[in-house]
């Protein structure tokens, strides 16, 4: 049993890029891994240094609770003593959004800037809820095709065929009732639906953050709300964009956030 005073289990953590290249903390969303980012940086960015964890309850990182933000952070925070030096820039994607402004928020001296690519944070809860039961009812698939075709059909379907089968590869595997599901442990991610209903928290004022909104997906994650109060904390700090494509951003558009991770760095 981990107690108050005794650090949670470290996270696997997907590397890319030399060790001295500027370092960036890459969180991937629900239902997803690290390695995600390895096209992006490998292709796009191969000069920077990639530090991209396994989010509890998902990979090859620990599944145990509690799956809070709280608790994420501080996994987090084990992956940044244990992979970079200094402030890094955060690049977080739906989820791993939400999760890059807590961590800014829990420890302003480990970030140097965020970049929010359609960040998910303080959704309403009646549809976390919708999406939580949807979850439960229709946990995994029957084989590789049907998750494939959950893939086309729904957030990924702008993304390149190359990255839809490195996804599958790497992230679909066999459950022992012969189906099949992404290497994540389900209540793990029921419970993450609720975290996103929570009340949002802001970064820093001073810290320059920069939320690109999918304009395809309806109703946005990124609420009025949200941008309202980003917009009244950081001033000329922020910066709004808006990309003509779905969910998966930086799946979908990796040229262009290349672009914007560096014109932060």
């Amino acid at each position: 049993m981990i107690g108050v005073n005794t650090p949670p289990p470290p996270l696997h953590t997907h590397l890319f890029g030399p060790a001295d290249g500027p370092q960036i903390l890459a969180l991937h969303g629900l239902t997803g891994h690290g390695r995600r980012w390895e096209h992006l940086a490998s292709r796009h960015l191969p000069d920077t240094r990639f530090v991209a964890p396994d989010l509890r309850g998902h990979g090859r990182s620990p599944w145990a609770p509690p799956w809070n933000f709280e608790t994420h952070v501080q996994d987090l925070l084990g992956v940044l003593d244990a992979h970079t030096t200094g402030p890094v820039l955060v690049v977080g994607h739906s989820f791993g959004g939400a999760l890059a402004v807590h961590l800014a928020a829990t420890a302003p001296d480990r970030v140097r800037g965020l970049l929010l690519l359609d960040p998910a944070i303080g959704l309403p809860p009646d549809r976390m809820q919708e999406i939580a039961d949807l979850t439960v009812r229709y946990p995994d698939y029957t084989d590789a095709a049907e998750a494939r075709s959950d893939k086309v059909h729904g957030a990924w379907g702008e993304v390149a065929e190359e990255l839809l089968d490195a996804e599958i590869a790497e992230h679909l595997i066999e459950l022992e009732t012969g189906r099949v599901n992404w290497r994540l442990f389900v209540p793990a991610l029921v419970t993450s639906w609720s975290e996103l209903a929570r009340d949002f928290v802001l970064p820093p004022v001073d810290l320059p953050t920069t939320v690109v909104r999918a304009a395809k997906v309806q109703p946005p994650y990124v609420t009025d709300e949200f941008r309202a109060a980003l917009a009244e904390r950081l001033g000329t700090n922020l910066t709004e964009l808006e990309m003509d494509c779905d969910h998966m951003i930086d799946q979908a558009r990796p040229e262009e956030t290349a672009a914007l991770i560096r014109g932060m760095l």
